[in-house]
């Protein structure tokens, strides 16, 4: 779900958008046994809304400024690989469990 990466981290990210709330659900596994971390976004799918608001949840739940967060694979994809400069993969993983868990 995170792997280290040239110059940062890697997350693999499972969309789900016009949900009620932002929010990180936690680790979630598909039907191939790929583990990758659940997102809901309040935002739609129009226009780079829900990238944009997925950028600035992740962002904000790893304190890292959003400049630092970019969508590497699959913008138009509910699966995304998001690459984070700025923290470890140590680092997000305690945060990420501690949000949301």
């Amino acid at each position: 779900m995170i792997a280290e990466s040239e110059g940062g981290i890697r997350i693999a990210v499972k969309v789900t958008v016009r949900a009620r709330r932002s929010e990180i659900v936690g680790p979630v596994a598909d039907a191939g046994g790929r583990t990758a971390l659940a997102v809901r976004l309040a935002a739609r799918p129009v226009d780079g809304a829900a990238n944009a608001a997925l950028i600035a949840l992740v962002a904000a739940e790893l304190g890292v400024p959003k400049s630092a967060v970019a969508i590497g694979s699959g913008e138009k994809s509910r699966r995304k690989a998001v690459h984070v400069t700025g923290i470890t993969a140590g680092a997000a993983t305690a945060r990420l469990e501690r949000r949301a868990g």
